[in-house]
């Protein structure tokens, strides 16, 4: 379906109806401010406060919350450069700053709650969140460590007891073309599957700085914050962080049911000082029937760059990501998706102010934990070099994110992972 003005969605939640949602909204509700507070003021974190300003004609920006007050500053400058202004109310009172500032947020009388942390930060921010009544927008993936996967689990279980809804971040599940492609696949257009092969082959996203540039008396955390993506308590590995959106995709195509097993590689080809991830890996997964999924990723410069799905059943085959637009071809049969692609991440937050306003919340709860549980799977295979069950990666002990943070104090960082001398826990 392609993306309507956000006037016409909610007045005929045309674009919410596909997901399930009643066409009609109650004119009562319709004018009531739904005020938003956001908690990560990079770019991503702005660019979601964006989409749920324009998804909605009565939202508005209340709060803000981040640990650099001039992130905040910069997230500001932006909402209120353009048409959106009008619609950032956010008082200096309203603006936290500290590893508690979402904790303040919550509590400054917002109803809808964006999260765009890094992820080792999810867990605590979302059950804080739910626990309170607030709606959530949280971005992928949800944890960094099976221990976080679970606590999620069980807040996207308290948030439909409490009839909140909870939107994820994992894009393409809102993308019309791509949605539309998995309705193909799921209603047998090339037979039953037999393979997928996925691959997320980028350059880095934030390459680690020398120690050198680390400001005289800076702490161990702050550090390690403000260069979060290389330490895996933060980001959970570049598989984790990153290709989680591929592993998001063999998900969905498998009905979201587990793999059976997997085996993985992975390694540190560029050096990095001080930070501990991986720049690649590649992903066997074992399904039920003997159906194999392959998840490949690698992250350095001057390589091969592809995202992309070569997806094999025994009719047929898909291509999803090389050429503009998804091609099945089931022998003389050839489907491509026809219409104009819609934006995903606005639809994301189109869909979840809809539901709101519908009191039928939508939930992703579930979902979004379990993949971000299938790429950490892959990550735990890569890093102890043995056969991961989806059971073992469920039930796993390691706990990664640390249990108390204090901005001024120390933090070690463990060493590069090296297979078969890493423990699966």
């Amino acid at each position: 379906m392609e993306h309507e003005n956000r006037r016409t969605f909610l007045k005929t939640a045309g674009g919410a109806a596909a997901l399930g949602f009643p066409a009609l909204i109650h004119a009562q509700d319709a004018a009531k401010t739904i005020k938003v507070g956001l908690v990560g003021c990079g770019g991503r974190g702005t660019g979601a406060a964006k989409q749920a300003l324009t998804a909605d004609d009565y939202a508005q920006l209340t709060a803000v919350a981040d640990v650099y007050p001039e992130r905040i500053e910069a997230s500001l400058d932006q909402l209120t450069n353009g048409k959106l202004a009008p619609k950032v109310k956010v008082d200096s009172k309203n603006q936290f700053v500290g590893l508690d500032a979402y904790q303040k947020l919550i509590d400054s009388g917002v109803d809808v709650v964006l999260l765009a942390t890094p992820p080792g930060f999810r867990p605590a921010h979302l059950r804080a969140a739910i626990e309170a009544g607030k709606h959530v927008f949280c971005e992928k993936p949800i944890a960094v460590d099976a221990p976080g996967v679970r606590h999620v689990l069980e807040t996207a279980k308290l948030a439909k007891e409490k009839n909140l809804a909870l939107v994820s971040g994992f894009c393409w599940r809102y993308s019309n073309f791509v949605r539309a492609t998995f309705e193909q696949l799921h209603s047998g257009a090339i037979g039953d599957l037999v393979a997928y092969y996925g691959t997320y082959y980028t350059s880095p996203v934030k390459p680690m700085p020398p120690a050198s540039a680390r400001p005289e008396g800076m702490s161990d955390v702050e550090w390690q914050i403000k260069n979060w993506y290389n330490f895996q308590w933060l980001c959970g590995d570049s598989l984790v962080e990153q290709a989680v959106h591929t592993a998001d995709k063999i998900a969905w195509a498998m009905h979201d049911q587990p793999p059976v097993s997997c085996v993985a590689v992975g390694g540190r080809q560029i050096p990095a000082e001080g930070g501990n991830i991986y720049d690649h890996f590649e992903v066997n997964y074992v399904y039920p029937n003997n159906v194999r999924a392959f998840l490949g990723c690698r992250q350095i410069d001057n390589c091969w760059n592809e995202n992309a799905d070569y997806i094999t059943g025994t009719k047929g085959v898909c291509t999803i990501g090389r050429g503009p637009l998804p091609r099945i071809v089931a022998g003389e049969k050839t489907w491509t998706f026809e219409g104009q692609k819609n934006d995903m991440y606005q639809y994301e937050h189109d869909v979840l102010f809809a539901s709101i306003r519908q009191n039928k919340p939508i939930n992703d709860g579930e979902r979004m934990a379990y993949s971000t549980l299938l790429a950490m799977m892959g990550r735990m295979a890569a890093y102890t070099g043995q056969q991961v069950t989806w059971e073992q990666a469920l039930n796993s002990q390691e706990k990664i994110f640390p249990d108390k943070l204090d901005w001024s104090g120390k933090l070690d960082v463990p060493p590069l992972p090296r297979p078969g001398v890493n423990k699966l826990i």
